[in-house]
């Protein structure tokens, strides 16, 4: 057993010893690539996602050094054909290029340290195999090939750690790629390596490596093929951990669920679910990392209209966008669709591949990107959601005076960002300065409601003891026509299982006036 050449099953005994979802679906994806074409694979998700976790599965499972068949024989891979062909039946290279980066962070010469770290250790577990002045990495294990006929598994996890921290076009970035090229391009890679397996957090075809990683098969939160459901929770396996754990799944679906990845509707960030489970409360356990940093800095730049759209999504809204022109490096972004193909890539955003949309997810990163924007000079905005608290007391009070004014601190006439001139705006407006809600109420858009759709409906939590609210919105209309249609439309007795007040919101807006008007009935 090495530091970097088959290290073994302990690892993954330790994440079995612990709440354990089982992934292992994943090894039969993986081994259907070995020794093929389609032998290289890149995994490109946010972090938190189980990256990691997958990568040291796969160790102990090949790892031709060490037993591991009573791991996996209470996992699904155990029953797919393919488990008794590859159990234990490689060497097995593994490299966490995060720690390399934390250790020689900006050392130009960080390359041909780790190619030398290797090639040691792989050279005291052949000491047959000879060594010859000159050799890198490959030159050693394309002779360990020919003398043994074994072929390598090569995992590497955050492969693109350096990319991210070295600045594009060092001396440390170009080596890098030349490395790559080196080991995964070669043509004697074909014979070395019977499958190469990468995670990082954006995938890497236009990551100025194209010529060098161009044969890999991407697996991204865009485009995650097969692989959608084994990065990230899905809702049969949350419902299970509640059950077990005696947690609502309703609050832990709030917080956490809301990704939409390739065929997969509907997944958990699995990391703030098992904290959750852990401290038997639900919270954001995101952190202000260092994607954060750059998530406030990327939106304020407000490429083409960017502002409007993180705003409106904020609002519960959904943005088109085109994925396809971002080169994949974080350091070109030029314009509002390389912002949200980041956020997408690093989780900030959920991505709908059917409608090519984008949206926030679910609470936890609501919050992370509320925080973000509070960084920002954005005004009117922040004091809109400052003032949420005050707004949602004085609906609840029924003082109709104090939501119009409310409403009319929301909309800054002369600093809005947000056009508006219908009711959709109006609507998003509102559901921002309402978004302290969200604490007590579960918040509807356009809510099919008896004879037509009611604008906006808090309709309360469990265990909280407060009224349901129906809002209305007209723009150039009056308030009081608000209230007559939430009641000719019959909205009331959609909500009849309801066993609370109701309280019946008009807000209207005159464009001539610039001001908002309210009514207010209990039902």
């Amino acid at each position: 057993m090495g530091i970097y050449i088959n290290i073994g099953n302990s690892r993954f005994q330790s994440i079995r010893n612990s709440e354990y979802v089982d992934k292992s679906g994943l090894i039969a994806i993986v081994n259907g690539t070995l020794s093929t074409e389609r032998r290289f694979s890149c995994v490109s998700r946010s972090r938190r996602f189980g990256k990691s976790m997958a990568a040291i599965m796969l160790c102990a499972y090949y790892d031709h050094s060490c037993n591991s068949r009573e791991l996996f024989l209470d996992l699904d891979i155990a029953r797919d054909p393919s488990f008794e062909r590859h159990l234990n039946k490689y060497p097995v290279l593994y490299l966490d290029m995060t720690a390399f980066v934390t250790k020689y962070h900006d050392d130009p010469t960080i390359i041909s340290r780790i190619d030398a770290q290797l090639r040691e250790d792989v050279s005291q577990t052949y000491p047959a195999v000879e060594t010859r002045e000159g050799d890198d990495l490959m030159d050693l294990l394309v002779r360990i090939t020919a003398r043994t006929q074994e072929r390598f598994i090569f995992i590497i996890d955050e492969w693109d750690a350096i990319c991210r921290e070295f600045k594009p076009g060092s001396q440390a970035m170009d080596m890098y790629v030349n490395w790559l090229r080196r080991m995964f391009k070669d043509i004697s890679g074909k014979d070395v390596f019977a499958g190469v397996y990468l995670t990082g957090i954006l995938p890497i075809k236009k990551y100025k490596t194209e010529s060098a990683l161009n044969n890999f098969t991407e697996y991204s939160m865009v485009d995650p093929r097969r692989m959608a459901a084994y990065f990230g929770f899905t809702q049969e396996e949350v419902k299970a951990l509640a059950v077990k754990y005696g947690m609502d799944f309703e609050e832990l679906q709030r917080w956490y669920d809301g990704y939409q990845i390739g065929a997969q509707p509907s997944m958990f960030n699995p990391n703030s679910v098992m904290q959750a489970l852990d401290s038997d409360w639900c919270t954001s356990y995101w952190g202000k990392t260092g994607s954060y940093e750059a998530v406030a800095a990327y939106i304020k730049m407000n490429f083409d209209g960017l502002k409007d759209d993180i705003i409106y999504m904020l609002a519960g809204g959904r943005c088109k966008v085109d994925t396809t022109k971002f080169q994949n490096d974080i350091s070109i972004v030029q314009s509002r669709d390389d912002v949200l193909t980041v956020l997408i890539h690093l989780g900030y955003l959920s991505f709908d591949r059917t409608v090519s949309e984008c949206y926030i997810p679910n609470r936890e990163v609501w919050m992370e990107m509320k925080s973000a924007v509070e960084d920002t000079d954005w005004t009117p905005v922040v004091k809109a959601l400052r003032a949420s608290e005050t707004l949602l007391q004085a609906t609840l009070d029924g003082d109709a005076r104090a939501v119009a004014c409310g409403v009319d601190a929301a909309h800054d006439e002369n600093t809005s960002i947000l056009s508006y001139n219908n009711e959709n705006s109006l609507a998003c407006v509102l559901s921002i300065a309402y978004y302290a809600a969200r604490n007590n109420y579960l918040m509807h858009r356009e809510l099919p409601s008896g004879k037509g759709f009611a604008d906006i409906v808090l309709y309360p939590r469990k265990n909280v003891d407060s009224p349901a609210v129906v809002l209305e919105l007209k723009f150039d209309n009056s308030a009081d026509s608000a209230i007559e249609q939430i009641k000719r439309k019959e909205y009331p007795a959609k909500l009849a299982d309801h066993s609370g007040n109701l309280l019946l919101v008009g807000v209207a807006y005159d464009r001539k006036t610039k001001q908002h008007s309210c009514v207010i009935e209990r039902a």
